[in-house]
């Protein structure tokens, strides 16, 4: 499978629907930003399963002059979902669905919002109508059940069937929808055309945001009009981390940013003189990984000190390079770390003029906290329902907070000019895949489609699997798995092409204005480029 290429612009997406509307927006002249926008809210009708208005997001938004910006778009959790809330329904732990998992406020529409202003620092903006006209279209005409979701639908239905309107609307007559057949969405229409009407602020105030509250608190959400109001995206500086690539982006916490860069920062101190399939390449990825996540796991949530604490390590060589001779090359350091679960959607774009994206945005679960809201159509996340409820230490339940995040967009601003957008679904898959794509293309000249083509490996569990084994897709040799096995590793042969792998893409603009883009074929996505 070739790699895409073009001059015009370039957008990837894990929908082709998605892709197509955001490039539309690029052929109408509008931004990199601008074709983002388009595309998430496109997704959040086409592939509602993943992503959604309901939901959290992140931005990476590189300039063609140098400069990087980021967008945190994360809700806190509501300001009355204190520790009495869980321990007077019973609960030893945050449930995982229903109302008391909905427990923070979605962030997803305030990050549209910020992004645009930027957009319109670049140049005059386009009209929201038209950023919001395929995904209306969508909701409105009719579109077509994707395989994934018809799945998750079939697998999830029996912790799914106790919202009574998500049972309704999805498992008409008690059956979930099916692949191929069509579905209108037209509360979500009409909620979309409320925002376009109102401006995308009036999700936290206004008409809009005072029915959200309504059926939020009928489902038992702590979530309030009052939650919603003090909502506001903010814009910050991203991590970075310099190594013999380049200088690599990601976002700070409470994402989980700092981990994905830490393994390439890492394993920059391995031996790269094996190929791009090889035990050492595989192995010295999956212990850069072990130590990446060890820090993470201690150290990184939505506490005022976890920001200053990640930029720390990594502007400081000495204490990376001693973190990578923690790494064995022969043997696997045993593994026993609690991970997280959690699914998206990456998404990015780069326009003519040199401005590149990186955007994620989810729901947490697939279907989020399974709480559809009867009027406005949308799946309420359930991001918070990751809060450990105690009173100290890692990711604390303390109203106002925000809960610890898998989600984490990437970007570099590699040595030889190239800039590059990439990116995945798949909770704890996320830095782990961005590693794999990151390091046999830049690393080892793999062409970039087939990057992301080739197979993956994951550590840990994801999509509720409880494995902390080293799963890996077959294609691999069998030396290098029967090396994996002596070294110490867990392994668990799957099928090829899963997708507990996640959905990756990946963008590049060169210095001479050339685009190369990347899809995950294990997603419906596509690379739209002109």
């Amino acid at each position: 499978m070739l790699t895409p290429n073009a001059l015009g612009g370039m957008v990837t997406s894990p929908h082709h629907l998605a892709s197509q509307a955001g490039l539309d927006v690029l052929r109408d002249g509008g931004t990199a930003i601008e074709a983002v926008v388009a595309t998430a809210s496109t997704l959040a009708v086409v592939y509602p399963h993943m992503t959604g208005l309901g939901g959290d997001a992140f931005w990476l938004i590189c300039h063609p002059d140098g400069r990087t910006v980021a967008i945190d778009a994360c809700g806190a959790l509501a300001m009355g979902a204190d520790h009495a809330v869980y321990a007077e329904a019973g609960h030893s732990t945050i449930p995982w669905r229903g109302g008391l998992a909905a427990n923070t406020v979605a962030g997803t529409v305030s990050g549209w919002e910020t992004a645009l202003e930027l957009s319109s620092e670049i140049r005059d903006p386009l009209p929201l109508d038209r950023l919001l006209r395929d995904a209306i279209f969508y909701a409105e005409h009719g579109r077509v059940v994707s395989e994934s979701e018809a799945a998750l639908l079939a697998q999830k239905q029996p912790e799914l069937m106790s919202d009574p309107t998500l049972a309704r609307i999805c498992f008409p007559e008690g059956k979930p929808w099916m692949t191929g057949s069509i579905r209108k969405s037209p509360e979500l229409a009409q909620t979309l055309r409320m925002l376009n009407r109102d401006g995308l602020r009036s999700f936290y105030n206004g008409p809009l945001a005072r029915s959200l509250a309504a059926d939020l608190a009928a489902a038992g959400s702590p979530v309030r009009s009052l939650d919603l109001l003090a909502h506001r995206a903010e814009v910050k500086e991203p991590l970075h981390v310099q190594t013999s690539d380049g200088f690599l982006y990601n976002t700070a916490p409470p994402t989980q940013g700092v981990a994905s860069l830490l393994i390439l920062a890492l394993s920059d101190h391995l031996d790269r003189s094996e190929g791009p399939e090889s035990f050492e390449h595989v192995h010295g990825l999956v212990e850069a990984t072990k130590q990446a996540f060890l820090y993470r796991n201690r150290y990184t949530d939505g506490s005022e000190h976890s920001e200053a604490r990640a930029r720390a390590l990594l502007a400081d060589p000495a204490r990376l390079e001693a973190m990578a001779a923690r790494i064995s090359m022969t043997h696997a350091l045993p593994w026993t770390e609690q991970t997280q679960w959690g699914d998206t959607t990456w998404m990015g774009a780069i326009d003519r003029n040199g401005v590149a994206v990186s955007m994620i945005q989810s729901l947490y679960f697939e279907f989020g906290s399974g709480v559809m809201l009867p009027q406005s159509g949308l799946f309420w996340q359930n991001r918070g329902s990751s809060f450990r409820l105690a009173h100290s230490g890692w990711n604390i339940l303390r109203p106002g907070a925000k809960p610890f995040h898998t989600l984490n967009p990437a970007a570099a601003r590699l040595r030889d000019g190239r800039t590059m957008v990439y990116g995945t679904m798949g909770g704890e898959g996320q830095p782990q895949t961005q590693a794999a794509i990151f390091s046999r293309h830049v690393r080892y000249g793999v062409p970039l489609q087939e990057a992301v083509r080739r197979p993956r490996w994951l550590l840990g569990r994801t999509w509720g699997d409880e494995s902390l084994s080293l799963k890996v897709e077959p294609g691999f040799g069998p030396d290098v798995m029967s090396r994996l096995e002596a070294a110490g590793h867990t392994v668990e042969a799957l099928p090829e092409q899963s997708i507990i792998m996640g959905h990756a893409g990946a963008l590049i603009r060169h210095e001479n204005g050339r685009l190369e883009g990347a899809t995950d074929p294990r997603s419906d996505g596509a690379v739209a480029a002109w």
